[in-house]
Parts: structure tokens; C-alpha cells; sequence
């Protein structure tokens, strides 16, 4: 069979066609190319494998790990042939949520702090040591928090905002439920946490002025949002220029029973929509990764995701809160 044949049975394939206008392009790896579809390792491997004895595609290796690209000037039919191809990637539904997990992929792959934090995170547990843990880590790390002022977004009882609160300028707790409200503000005043407030309101339109908080935390709160972008823009709206937003979620999933058995409209975000919404909204230095999951059924996973506000220079996008 002539490569021109190869080339063209190679390209029949929808999902070839994704993993080749991703290697179009970038450089990528197996693992990454997993990180961005949600496809599984053998099946991208079995794509690959006929991507490249039609000559599609490369192979490099470094180290034990294998990166693809796409080829480059393997002449005019197999060129054309290519070109026209990838013109009609952009139709497939996935075709967006690649374009998002390609971005994202490619900062995580950047961020060093983020590969060092892995390294240490698999190594805090494997070694027992006296008075280790994550608890007394945690405390070690609200000690040296700058003085900021935080807005906890759907806090609930607030167990997350009265821990800042210990160390932080002022922390303004959000939750739409008054019962709620009224046990964390009587609480807050029993312990004598004067820099503690809770205010009645919803996430999406929380009670707080303009450029106010240093930092907006929606802790596994995004998901009982009716609508999680507008969230998102409102919280751009009460930051400050420079500020962070960090949001700790579900990843996606489907366990049904969640809907009933803690109230959750939506059943957990993709990587690539939580990207998408900061990025629209106009946050900049975007970070998304799975930071843990859960060993027993249903194995739920937790995604953090953040963006800083820039300084100056960007507007706020049209139709934000």
C-alpha cells in the first residue's frame, strides 16, 4: 500500500484526527495526550502507532518517555491531504474542551512549583515520623499567610474561613442559608474572632463591594451554583487587581446519588471548563489540576483551580457580573 493510501485510511479516523491536530500543535507524550482527551493510554497508543507507519507522525524519546509530533514536509499529497483534514477538526465536539486541556497541559508542564509540590506531596506519607501530618502542616502554612482580606464564598458553617481568620486581616463568609449565617456570626463572636463576618447572600452575587478582597475562595461550593461562570465573574468583580481566585471542586463524575444526598446541582466540573471560565473571564497565570482522590467508591476526585486579576491592561469582559 503507497503512503498516500496510509495517509488516507489514517485520516478516516475521528479520533486520529484529534490526537494529530494536538500534535500539530505540540510536542506531546502519551500521558499528556491522555491528560487532555480523557481517552485511555492503549487506545491512544493503538491511534499512534497507525499515525505513524503512515508516516503521519514521529516519535521521540527522552528518557523512558516517548513525545509525538506531527511531520512536517512529508510531501505535497500527504501535505495537502493533512491540511484538509485538520480544517475539519474544529466540527468535532471535542474539539473545544482539546483546545482548553492543550493550554492547560501545556502550564502544568511549565509550572514547576506545581511538579516540586507532587514530588513532596507522594513523599510526605510514605515515611512515618513523629508528629508529621498534613494537619500540623496545614497549621504551619495559615501561620505564614500575608495579612489578606478573603472573601469564602458559600462557606457554610465556615470551618474554612474562622482557620483564616486566625491569621488573615479580615474574612467575609458567604452562604445563602440564614440558619447558617447566624451559627457562624454567633460562633465567630463566642470565639472572639472580631475579623469575622458573615453575610447573607448567594455566590453568585455576593454581598461585597467592587475591588475589596485580596483573595475569593469557593471551597467545594461551586458545584451547588446554579450558574458556575457567573460565579466565577463575580468573583473577578470583588477582587482587587492582582488578587487570586482559588477554587477547590469536584472533578467531574457520575455518582447520581450526590444530587440527593448533599444537594449538588452538578455532578462535579471538567479541567477544561473550569480553564475555560477563568480564562474568559480574564484571569491570567490560569492553573488547573486533580490535587486528590479519594481510595473508596466513587472515587471522587478534587480539582483546584486558580487565576490571578491582572494589575492593569485587561478589561473586564462583556456580560460580567
Amino acid at each position: 500500500m503507497s503512503q498516500t493510501l496510509r495517509a488516507l485510511r489514517a485520516l478516516g479516523d475521528a479520533t486520529r484526527l484529534r490526537l494529530l491536530a494536538l500534535l500539530e500543535k505540540e510536542e506531546l507524550s502519551v500521558h499528556e495526550l491522555q491528560e487532555i482527551t480523557h481517552l485511555g493510554q492503549s487506545r491512544i497508543s493503538t491511534h499512534l502507532a497507525q499515525l505513524q507507519e503512515a508516516g503521519l507522525v514521529r516519535c521521540r524519546r527522552e528518557g523512558r518517555r516517548a513525545y509525538y509530533r506531527l511531520v512536517h514536509g512529508a510531501g505535497t499529497d500527504r501535505d495537502s491531504l493533512v491540511k484538509a483534514a485538520l480544517a475539519g477538526v474544529r466540527e468535532l465536539p471535542e474539539a473545544e474542551h482539546d483546545a482548553v486541556n492543550l493550554r492547560r497541559v501545556l502550564q502544568l508542564r511549565q509550572d514547576q512549583r506545581q511538579l516540586y509540590f507532587n514530588q513532596v506531596a507522594g513523599r510526605f506519607d510514605r515515611v512515618y515520623g513523629p508528629g508529621r501530618s498534613w494537619q500540623a502542616l496545614g497549621q504551619l502554612l495559615l501561620r505564614i499567610l500575608p495579612p489578606l482580606v478573603v472573601a469564602d464564598l458559600g462557606s457554610g458553617e465556615g470551618l474554612v474561613s474562622e482557620l483564616l481568620a486566625r491569621r488573615c486581616r479580615k474574612v467575609i463568609a458567604v452562604d445563602n442559608s440564614e440558619r447558617i449565617v447566624a451559627y457562624g456570626a454567633a460562633r465567630a463572636r463566642r470565639i472572639g474572632l472580631k475579623n469575622l463576618e458573615f453575610r447573607l447572600g448567594d455566590l453568585q452575587d455576593p454581598p461585597i463591594a467592587d475591588a475589596s478582597v485580596d483573595l475569593v475562595l469557593l471551597s467545594q461550593a461551586l458545584h451547588h451554583a446554579e450558574d458556575p461562570p457567573r460565579a466565577v465573574r463575580s468573583a473577578w468583580r470583588i477582587l482587587k487587581p492582582g488578587g487570586q481566585v482559588w477554587i477547590l471542586d469536584l472533578r467531574q463524575h457520575q455518582f447520581e446519588q450526590a444530587r440527593e444526598l448533599y444537594g449538588d446541582r452538578w455532578l462535579g466540573f471538567s479541567e477544561a471548563d473550569l480553564q475555560r471560565w477563568l480564562e474568559e473571564t480574564g484571569f491570567r497565570e490560569v492553573e488547573v489540576s486533580v490535587v486528590a482522590r479519594e481510595e473508596t467508591p466513587p472515587h471522587f476526585e478534587t480539582v483546584l483551580a486558580g487565576g490571578t486579576k491582572p494589575v492593569a491592561g485587561r478589561k473586564r469582559p462583556t456580560g460580567a457580573a
